[in-house]
């Protein structure tokens, strides 16, 4: 029977197999992986979209705003229970949300059922993100917590890889339907595999409060909300994510429009989820060595290079492989910096409901990066969004040199009164 309370143990569990930080790490990246092309493969389905709807580029993107809308928004909710309530359970029904709605997406006659089917997935897809989110900042001590976060967004980022030749190869030779049912039952099939094994660490397993032999202070939610480096987070947050999603959503109209030939376009796409998932275990490495400001700032600047380049450049085909994976490159380790940003200044305790709302801006971005982008495209052309783009990202970067040099915020019952 599936238990709606904490799985936490009483005792120490480092003999358990099932307990143990590098099983935990493998489950949640499964469930990662099991979500990605909900997200990542959508650009190669948004064509067949528009032929199968005889709807505008515009009309169909707006579903993948929905799904990252809620997907993101979600999150605090998801969250939220992540942290009070069994794992199991909860991704249980996840794993359905986004199997049935997944799988709608082939079956749907009109737009607004194809809206409802991603907007379902997506809500299955805010629990499993942060679940496993959750389980990466957990189950390890600060030192070891960038590759951890780094691990499991990379499986977000990367595990899209493993189904877009699949996809392509659907998509072309029996059709859109056939792509979203065969992808939709396999992914919630192995979700609830791996649900059903997913746990939180006891205290003495937990990662939490391990840093220089101090107890950290396990900032609520209302709390990180009262502080100002909540507030910079999440707009340096909003601003790095909305270059991304434009990537995201928009390699394959960008390409056509551009003249890229369609197995170029697809090599993108690969290259560009596999990019996506490196970029976040080499940069959230590089952030426990060399720190996690320092690293925003150099990876969000040269993403910004990147993105202001394309107008000029990435019309020439081996350029647009290339612009398009550095900015994956240097894009997808956001969300392995920020859950670890998280934990170091606010703690682990309620680390999924505090990052679920910093995860929250993505929604935002995701509105900007593909319904407005592809508006804007429409209007004036790739120019105005990518240039607007690199801008968003370098000012994100200047951002995390500012918080490098904030003081960590008190807590609420350290501060002197006078």
């Amino acid at each position: 029977m599936i238990s709606l309370t904490p799985d936490t143990p009483e005792k120490s569990t480092n003999g358990s197999i099932i307990y143990n930080k590098w099983t935990q790490l493998i489950l949640a990246m499964t469930g990662m992986i099991m979500i990605a092309n909900l997200q990542y493969a959508w650009t190669l389905f948004v064509p067949e979209l528009q032929k199968g709807f005889n709807a505008s580029r515009a009309a169909v993107q707006l579903a993948f705003s929905l799904f990252i809308a809620l997907e993101s928004w979600g999150q605090p909710i998801a969250g939220f229970f992540i942290d009070q309530y069994s794992p199991r359970l909860l991704l249980t029904i996840a794993s359905f949300m986004v199997g049935i709605g997944w799988t709608a997406m082939g079956l749907v006659k009109t737009l607004n059922g194809l809206y409802i089917a991603y907007s379902l997935a997506g809500i299955g897809a805010a629990f499993i993100y942060s679940g496993a989110v959750a389980a990466g900042v957990r189950w390890f001590e600060p030192s070891r917590r960038g590759l951890a976060s780094g691990l499991v967004s990379a499986a977000f980022g990367s595990g899209a890889a493993l189904f877009i030749p699949f996809i392509a190869s659907a998509l072309k030779n029996q059709g859109y339907k056939m792509a979203f049912v065969s992808t939709g039952i396999s992914q919630s099939i192995l979700i609830i595999v791996a649900a059903q094994l997913m746990r939180v660490p006891s205290k003495k397993d937990s990662g939490a409060g391990k840093s220089a032999g101090t107890q950290q202070h396990q900032f609520t939610t209302v709390e990180m909300f009262k502080t100002l480096h909540f507030w910079l987070i999440y707009i340096m947050f909003l601003f790095i994510v909305t270059g991304g999603m434009v990537v995201t959503a928009q390699t394959k109209p960008f390409g056509q429009d551009a003249g890229i030939p369609a197995n170029i376009i697809v090599l993108a796409a690969t290259i560009n989820t596999i990019a996506n998932g490196a970029g976040r275990i080499f940069w959230g490495i590089v952030s426990d060595k060399l720190g996690r400001y320092q690293t925003m700032f150099l990876a969000f600047t040269l993403n910004g290079l990147a993105m202001a380049l394309v107008p000029y450049l990435g019309k020439n085909p081996f350029m647009f492989v290339f612009l398009f994976a550095m900015i994956m490159f240097t894009w997808g380790e956001l969300y392995a910096l920020f859950p670890a940003v998280n934990a170091d200044i606010f703690g682990t305790k309620y680390a999924a409901t505090n990052y679920g709302f910093m995860y929250s801006a993505k929604g935002v971005g995701g509105i900007i990066g593909s319904f407005v982008a592809a508006l804007v495209a429409q209007l004036s052309g790739w120019s105005p969004v990518f240039f607007t783009g690199a801008l968003m990202s370098i000012l994100a970067g200047c951002g995390a040199l500012v918080l490098l040099r904030m003081p960590k915020p008190v807590p609420p019952d350290k501060k002197v009164t006078i």
